[in-house]
């Protein structure tokens, strides 16, 4: 398991960030209340919210898709407000969608990865090493010649994914990545991103409504009507289940089952996130009849 060093730098800088949307009518919603929030370089980050509770308008704040209209964020020290930055920050700072069909667009997946590379003017040589790189990093090496249509899900957000690591971000920012996905394909981007957070030190923030997805970050934001309203390591958040469910959000199923437990009378551990942990408390408890067996 990877610890967080709490003395890392902050990496992206998030100040009193409002943003409001308009509709035909000229009628604004706000989106994002007074936003704080300091991410630090190397850590994982998972953001949860029900829908509209603003979580994919903050992520799009990350790579200035979407700058502040009241507040600041700041990329390693960049405002993202300066339109004279714009590169420097997406170089820095890089996105990837729900649908990866929407960021492939070419017929040959090393191709595909090189594109972005190619189109800011990178060399021939240091495209074939980034290109390389990706394609390792998110286990798609053998991949490099298919096409990415025939592709099954998991496999093509990782191609997406690839392309994104091909400009080498210092962060990558994930906007409900796994949504598209079934549970293998799930997987398979939950133990890539974890990989390329431990081995290679990128910085992620995960926007995700699954709740055991966001049990494997170092650090939870929960969002609600455009506010953050919970923050902290997945066991600390996970431990306010009565909280969680007045907003609309679930916890983890080994959380619900000792939640369950100790609502039916049974004193018994709630910051329990882990399968495995859950089982030896609870065989713990059964053989000191604690637990009714049965």
């Amino acid at each position: 398991m990877k610890y967080l060093d709490k003395n890392a730098e902050t990496i992206i800088e998030i100040k009193n960030l409002e943003f409001s949307y308009e509709d035909a009518e000229k009628k604004k919603s706000t989106v994002l209340k007074g936003i704080n929030l300091s991410i630090k370089k190397g850590e994982f980050l998972a953001i949860l919210g029900h829908n509209g509770s603003g979580k994919s308008t903050l992520a799009k704040h990350l790579n200035a898709i979407l700058v502040p209209q009241n507040g600041s964020v700041a990329v390693e020290g960049i405002d993202t407000a300066n339109e004279n930055a714009l590169y420097d920050i997406r170089q820095r700072v890089g996105m990837v969608f729900q649908n990866p069909d929407n960021q492939l667009v070419a017929t040959i997946v090393e191709e595909d990865v090189a594109f972005a590379p190619e189109n800011l003017g990178v060399p021939e040589t240091e495209i074939r090493k980034r290109v390389d790189y990706a394609l390792d990093a998110v286990n798609m090496s053998e991949f490099s010649k298919h096409a990415p249509h025939m592709l099954s899900g998991g496999q093509k957000q990782r191609i997406a994914i690839a392309g994104v690591l091909a400009m080498k971000p210092d962060v990558l920012v994930m906007d409900e990545p796994t949504a598209m996905l079934d549970p293998i394909g799930r997987r398979e981007i939950i133990e890539t991103v974890k990989k390329l957070n431990r081995e290679e030190n990128i910085t992620v923030v995960m926007i995700t409504h699954f709740m055991e997805e966001a049990a494997q970050a170092d650090r939870v934001v929960v969002m609600n009507r455009g506010e953050s309203v919970m923050e902290g390591t997945p066991k600390e958040v996970f431990a306010h289940v009565e909280e969680l469910k007045k907003i609309g959000l679930d916890v983890p199923q080994t959380t619900e089952l000792l939640y369950l437990l100790k609502k039916s009378g049974v004193e018994i551990k709630q910051d329990l996130l882990t399968v495995d942990e859950c089982v030896e408390e609870i065989l713990g408890r059964l053989e000191k009849g604690e637990v009714a067996n049965g």
